[in-house]
């Protein structure tokens, strides 16, 4: 079982940035499949970003060319670099791992999740 702990999130103009950051512990991310989900009130949870063990990454499409996941395995952490953000990226934010090494766009196929930390994004 792994341990994950967010941070980073905060309100942020429209334009602006964030780094999220998803402390893990109990199992190398370097061996893992990591990915971000978000839920926007109302919503279903939806996801946003992984990252395989090779370093291999895949984005949603409203997304791509403004967020970026990447990982420090010395660290044993990962982040979600977010760029250009937009009022409709506002929603709690969860870093996400599971035990196989390729990544997944689904929520269902991660084994372990932090517990969200809010990203709030004004006009």
């Amino acid at each position: 079982q792994v341990q994950l702990v967010e941070s980073g999130g905060g309100l942020v103009q429209a334009g602006g940035s964030l780094r999220l950051s998803c402390a893990a512990s109990g199992r190398s991310i370097a061996t893992s499949a990591m990915g971000w989900f978000r839920q926007a009130p109302g919503k279903e949870r939806e996801f946003v970003a992984a990252i395989d063990w090779t370093g291999s990454t895949r984005y949603t499409d409203s997304v791509k060319r403004r967020f970026i996941v990447l990982r420090d395995a010395a660290k044993n952490t990962l982040f979600l670099q977010m760029y250009s953000l937009k009022p409709e990226d506002t929603a709690v934010y969860y870093c996400a791992a599971r035990s196989a090494l390729t990544l997944s766009t689904t929520g269902r196929s991660y084994d372990d999740w932090g517990q969200g930390i809010q990203v709030t994004v004004s006009s």
